[in-house]
């Protein structure tokens, strides 16, 4: 057995609460909801940790602002405090270069992040999971088992039909789900919203369209006055 597995049951045994952000494919927004959801729950006093795991494209730091802060080394690597929340992410060694992972060594990567990570005592660990159901997300899945599974769709044919497949695949392996929710919504939430209910599972309202997210990014004090903010809030309130 890889001893790593048991230490990364250590790393993670003092957090609360683990919610797991996935959705059927990359532009969905996951990243976005991860993120804003994160500083919404530490702007209610909750001990927030964001940890960013699609480790071939993260973006999360970007919507921070993530600036000059990096892990501190003791017994492993303690998470920077990035606009109150704490913050892992591949980006802190890769940087701008690409990281081109497959098969095993993205298995290797993934358990080596989650190992070295010192999240200590939070309140609720938010996970931008990596896109799809490919080994990345059932590896994710594997190795933290009691996260439950927040699920981003979009109004659009196309996405819902794709996260109907990690739905369905969540629901087999016997994941917790939250529920879903529709980001990008332009005021019709119908399809998402019986995407849910076909499945059994809540469908837990929508996130606006927001024309001033753009501006708003990586700059946390902005990004908490959005209408995308608002909405995760509340949502936010009622989930946890």
């Amino acid at each position: 057995m890889d001893p790593r597995l048991v230490t990364i049951g250590r790393r993670l045994e003092r957090i609360g609460r683990i919610v797991a952000v996935t959705g059927g494919k990359g532009g969905v927004g996951k990243s976005l909801v991860a993120t804003t959801l994160a500083l919404c729950c530490a702007e209610r006093g909750l001990r927030t940790g964001l940890l960013d795991l699609d480790l071939t494209s993260p973006c999360d730091h970007i919507l921070l602002g993530l600036d000059k802060q990096y892990p501190e080394e003791r017994f492993g690597l303690e998470p920077p405090e990035v606009n109150g929340v704490r913050f892992m992410s591949v980006v802190y060694f890769s940087g701008p270069r690409p990281a081109p992972l497959r098969g095993e060594d993205f298995s290797n990567a993934l358990v080596e992040l989650l190992t070295i990570t010192q999240w200590g005592e939070l309140d609720l660990l938010v996970i931008d999971m990596p896109p799809g159901i490919s080994d990345a997300a059932l590896d994710a899945a594997r190795l933290i088992p009691r996260a439950e599974h927040l699920v981003v769709a979009t109004g659009s044919r196309v996405v819902v039909e794709t996260v109907r497949r990690t739905l369905e695949l969540l629901l087999q392996i016997r994941t917790p789900v939250l529920g879903v929710v529709e980001n990008m919504s332009r005021g019709d939430g119908t399809r998402v919203a019986e995407l849910a209910d076909d499945h059994g599972v809540p469908y837990l309202g929508a996130v606006p369209f927001d024309p001033a997210l753009e501006e708003a990014t990586g700059d946390a004090r902005a990004l908490a006055g959005t209408e995308v903010a608002g909405a995760l809030r509340r949502l936010s309130e009622r989930l946890l």
